[in-house]
């Protein structure tokens, strides 16, 4: 018994050692059970239901400290050496140098300043990729107690306050907020986050410039109305993603990573 209870303490201590100061921790990805969900980008217009198979997600997005040691083992991805075809001239320029933070980004706060190409990159040397829309969608939707809480007004207000807010303020350090249902943090209220898909959505209110059956399409001048805050607030983030480019970076816009069951 003796040996158990030293057993016991000696992890619990390990546990604390390497936990960081900010009570930061990196978890194991959640794992997300296949559903199906009323999405606001349908993938007809006939049918809101989309069916979601069993994935996994990163349950914070990914950190600057991460990032940089993904830069330093991956120099074609440092700022001074990447090349422009896959990341604008704001990439990381938030950071004091090419593999220096400065004083004034802290470890644990989500990277930003990240183009699709980078954070596809960085998926794929962990061996994920970025959620596709309709993952992240159905993950997001999720608040502490419940895997839909879409139509929960306290919810609804909650996220609409993010988006009233002024930009400019030094972003909070990632996992700080209570969980979802899921066991996520930070879907809302951090960062927009890129998705593998950004470049298939689009918002439109006339259905006739879909151009094509492999876009996700959602009418804004039939539903985007304010008594469907639920969509207003997911809409937001489509408007944003649907108008940039693979390559653009900006000071709010990162990522998490997702995963493929049997394949993580």
């Amino acid at each position: 018994m003796t040996r158990v209870l030293h057993a016991i303490l000696k992890a619990v201590l390990a546990a604390l050692i390497v936990a960081p100061a900010s009570g930061f921790a990196a978890e194991a990805p959640a794992r997300i059970e296949a559903g199906s969900l009323s999405s606001v980008l349908p993938l007809t217009e006939s049918a809101d239901k989309v069916s979601i198979g069993e994935f996994m997600i990163a349950r914070q997005p990914v950190t600057n400290k991460e990032f940089l040691a993904f830069a330093d083992r991956n120099p074609e991805w440092r700022r001074d050496t990447v090349l422009p075809l896959f990341a604008d001239q704001n990439y990381l320029a938030h950071w004091a140098g090419a593999l220096i933070l400065g004083d004034a980004m802290l470890p644990y706060q989500p990277v930003t300043n990240v183009s699709w190409f980078a954070a596809r990159a960085y998926c794929e040397a962990e061996g994920g990729r970025l959620p596709t829309w309709h993952e992240w969608e159905y993950v997001a939707a999720a608040d502490e107690t419940g895997i839909d809480a879409r139509t929960n007004p306290m919810w609804q207000q909650k996220i609409l306050s993010w988006y009233s807010e002024t930009g400019g303020k030094a972003l909070p350090e990632v996992g700080v907020r209570a969980p979802n249902a899921w066991g996520v943090h930070d879907m809302h209220g951090l960062i927009w986050e890129w998705v593998d898909d950004f470049n298939a959505l689009l918002v439109s209110s006339d259905n006739r410039e879909q151009g094509g059956a492999d876009k996700l399409l959602y009418c804004g001048a039939a539903a985007a109305t304010m008594e469907e805050k639920e969509n207003y607030a997911v809409l937001m983030r489509t408007a944003m993603l649907s108008s940039v480019h693979g390559r653009d970076t900006t000071r709010n816009l990162g990522f998490r990573c997702a995963y493929d069951i049997g394949g993580e």
